[in-house]
C-alpha cells in the first residue's frame, strides 16, 4: 500500500516537473523512459513552449532546472559532467549552472544560530554583519568577528532545505529504479547508484559538522605546503546548522588582471594549482570537488585559498592507479596499456575484446593529442571514452563522476588565467613521480614486504582460532584424548612450520633485496 501511494505522489510530481521542462521545451532527456512517453507526449500537447526556439536543448534544460529549485539546480550540475548521457553541448550548457538563490531573512540566520548554541548571538560574535555575503540552495554566509576579535565567515543551513530535498531525492530515487526495470539498455549506467551517490553527496551537506571535518581533513593533508590554503575551523562555533572557519581574503582565481596587477606570477599559479590538484587526487585520494572560481582565491602570498567544502569526493587507492596508469597511456599514445588498465580494473568484461577496445581508445585519443598543447582537455578525454563504452558494456563509475566535474573546472580556471597553457602538461612530471614511487620496483617491494608481515602477524590469530575451536568442542560435550590431542598439535605444528618457515625466508630474502636497493 505504501508502495502504491508512494508511486502515486512520485507520479503527480512527475507530472508537474514534465510541464516545467515542457514550457521549456526541455522535456528530450525523459524520451528515453519507456514507461512515461505516452505521459509525456500528453504534457507536450497541453504546454507550449515559451522559450525562443534560437536557445539550444542543454540552455532550455538549464532555464527549467533553474525554476524546479535547489535539488534541480544540483542534479544538473551533476549531469554536467555525463556528456556520454546528454551530450557534449548540452553538458557544457549545464555546467553554467549556478548554486544562488535569493537569501533568507537575517533574523532567521541569527534566530538558528542562538537556537544551535543555545546562546544569545552576542556571546559568540562582537559583530556580525546582516547582509549576507553569499546565498546557495543549501546555506548562506555571513561575515562576522569573533567575541575574542578574529574575522570569520558564518555559513548557515538555509531554513526547511533538508524537508525539500529529501522529497525530491525521494523522486529521484524512483525515477532511477523506473528506468532500471523498464530500459535495460540504461542499466549499465547504474542509475540508482548514481542517485545514491548524489544523496549521500547532499545529505552530508546537510550536517556542517561534516563539512567542518572535511575542511579540517584537508587542511592536514597540505600541512606545511605554502601554495595551499584552507580556513581554520572554529569548532567552538559549529553545530550541525551552522559552520565557522577563519574568513579568507584574497582575489578570486580568475581575476588575471587582479592578479597580475597584485604582482602574482600566473606560471606560478598554474604550477600551484595543477600540483595542488594532483595531491588532492593521487596522493591523498581525498579532494575538493567543488572548484569553480568562486571557491578558490589567492592570498597575499600567492597560495591558493579554498572554501566551500560541502563536496567532496574519495577515490581508492586501485581507482587511483587506474586514473594515473589510464592518463599517462594516453598522453604516451600507449593505447594498449589503456585498455588493458581497463580490463584489468573490471571495467570492461573480460568477454570483450581487448584489440577492439585498443583500437578504440586510439579513435579517441589520436583526435585529441593531435591538437595544439593548449587545447588538450582531460575532462573532454573522459567524456569521449564514457561515450564509447556502451558498445563493450563498460559501467558507469559513481566514484569518478565528482572527479570528472572537477577536471571540467580545474581546466576552465587554466584556460581563465592563460589559455596557452595546459595545466595537465605542469602536472605530468608530478604524476611520473608518483607513479614511480608508487608503482616502480622498489614501490612493488615494500608491497611485498607489507604483505609478508600481515601474513606473519596471522599466525597468532590462527593459533587462537585453533584453541577456540578445541574448547568449543570439549564445551560440545566432545572428548579429546591425549593422543588425539597430540597428533592434532603435531599435525598443527608440521602445518606451522610449512607456512612459517617459507614466510621467513622470504622475509629475509625482501629485506636483502631492499638493503641493496637502498644501498646500491
Amino acid at each position: 500500500m505504501f508502495g502504491l501511494i508512494r508511486g502515486c505522489r512520485n507520479l503527480a510530481r512527475l507530472v508537474r516537473i514534465a510541464a516545467t521542462l515542457a514550457r521549456h521545451d526541455a522535456l528530450f532527456p525523459l524520451d528515453r523512459l519507456t514507461g512515461v512517453a505516452p505521459l509525456l507526449r500528453g504534457v507536450r500537447i497541453v504546454q507550449r513552449s515559451r522559450v525562443e526556439a534560437r536557445a539550444r536543448p542543454g540552455e532550455r534544460l538549464a532555464a527549467a532546472f533553474n525554476e524546479l529549485g535547489p535539488s534541480f539546480v544540483k542534479l544538473g550540475q551533476m549531469l554536467s559532467t555525463r556528456a556520454d548521457l546528454l551530450g557534449d553541448e548540452v553538458a557544457a550548457d549545464l555546467a553554467s549552472l549556478q548554486d544562488r538563490l535569493p537569501p533568507f531573512p537575517t533574523e532567521q540566520a541569527r534566530a538558528l544560530i542562538e537556537a544551535e548554541f543555545g546562546q544569545p548571538i552576542k556571546s559568540l560574535f562582537a559583530s556580525f554583519d546582516d547582509v549576507p555575503a553569499a546565498a546557495a540552495s543549501i546555506a548562506q554566509v555571513h561575515f562576522a568577528v569573533t567575541t575574542d576579535g578574529r574575522p570569520v565567515a558564518v555559513k548557515v543551513l538555509r531554513p526547511g532545505i533538508a524537508r525539500a530535498f529529501a522529497r525530491d531525492l525521494e523522486l529521484f530515487l524512483w525515477l532511477a529504479q523506473l528506468i532500471e526495470r523498464t530500459t535495460p539498455a540504461l542499466r549499465r549506467l547504474k542509475p540508482v547508484e548514481v542517485v545514491m551517490t548524489f544523496t549521500e553527496s547532499v545529505q552530508l551537506e546537510m550536517d556542517l559538522r561534516f563539512e567542518a571535518a572535511a575542511a579540517s581533513e584537508l587542511a592536514g593533508n597540505f600541512t606545511g605546503d605554502p601554495t595551499f590554503r584552507v580556513p581554520q575551523v572554529d569548532w567552538r562555533r559549529t553545530g550541525r546548522t551552522v559552520l565557522t572557519t577563519e574568513r579568507v581574503s584574497g582575489i578570486r582565481v580568475d581575476d588575471r588582471d587582479g592578479l597580475i596587477a597584485a604582482g602574482h606570477s600566473i606560471p606560478d599559479l598554474l604550477q600551484n594549482a595543477a600540483a595542488s590538484f594532483f595531491n588532492q587526487v593521487f596522493r591523498d585520494g581525498f579532494f575538493h570537488a567543488d572548484l569553480h572560481p568562486g571557491n578558490v582565491f589567492v592570498d597575499a602570498k600567492g597560495a591558493l585559498a579554498v572554501v566551500d567544502f560541502g563536496i567532496m569526493g574519495r577515490l581508492d587507492r586501485a581507482t587511483r592507479y587506474y586514473l594515473a596508469d589510464m592518463l599517462i597511456g594516453f598522453l604516451t599514445g600507449d593505447y594498449r596499456r589503456v585498455a588493458v588498465v581497463h580490463f584489468e580494473a573490471g571495467y570492461v568484461p573480460r568477454r570483450q575484446s581487448i584489440e577492439a577496445f585498443t583500437q578504440a581508445c586510439r579513435s579517441i585519443g589520436e583526435p585529441i593529442l593531435d591538437l595544439p598543447l593548449h587545447e588538450i582537455s582531460i575532462a573532454k578525454l573522459l567524456a569521449q571514452l564514457f561515450q564509447v563504452t556502451e558498445q563493450f558494456e563498460m559501467e558507469t563509475q559513481p566514484q569518478l563522476l565528482l572527479l570528472q566535474k572537477t577536471m571540467v573546472l580545474v581546466e576552465g580556471i587554466g584556460r581563465k588565467l592563460d589559455p596557452g597553457v595546459n595545466i595537465w602538461t605542469l602536472a605530468r612530471p608530478i604524476v611520473e613521480q608518483w607513479m614511480l614511487e608508487n608503482r616502480g620496483p622498489e614501490a612493488q617491494l615494500r608491497i611485498q614486504i607489507d604483505t609478508l608481515i600481515d601474513a606473519l602477524q596471522q599466525v597468532p590469530r590462527v593459533l587462537r582460532g585453533i584453541d577456540r575451536i578445541v574448547a568449543d568442542l570439549s564445551r560440545e560435550g566432545l572428548k579429546l584424548h591425549a593422543e588425539s590431542i597430540a597428533a592434532q598439535a603435531s599435525h598443527w605444528a608440521r602445518l606451522l612450520m610449512l607456512l612459517v618457515i617459507p614466510l621467513w625466508l622470504a622475509g629475509l630474502s625482501l629485506v636483502a633485496l631492499a638493503l641493496a636497493v637502498i644501498f646500491r
